[in-house]
């Protein structure tokens, strides 16, 4: 499954807004690749899902980002 996210790094807390795209405040600066970890961590609680499967498909430096989670069980892919 494949989601668009818009990342705000640096903020006080870090939060996740539903909607299209996504809205996720991390704390973490853009540094050193701390933003995106913290940002890989924050969809994989949302999701339910292992940290390793979801990945940066497109966005790596950038805040607007397009995220691939590896489908749950009995999930369809959209691809």
């Amino acid at each position: 499954m494949k989601i668009r996210v818009h990342v705000i790094p640096g903020s006080r807390q870090t939060l996740l807004e539903p909607g299209d795209p996504m809205r996720a405040h991390v704390h973490a600066k853009p540094v050193d690749g701390r933003a995106n970890d913290e940002l890989l961590h924050l969809i994989s609680a949302y999701f339910g899902v292992r940290s390793s499967a979801v990945r940066i498909v497109s966005g790596q430096t950038s805040r607007d980002k397009i995220l691939d989670i590896e489908c749950l069980k009995g999930a369809t892919s959209e691809e």
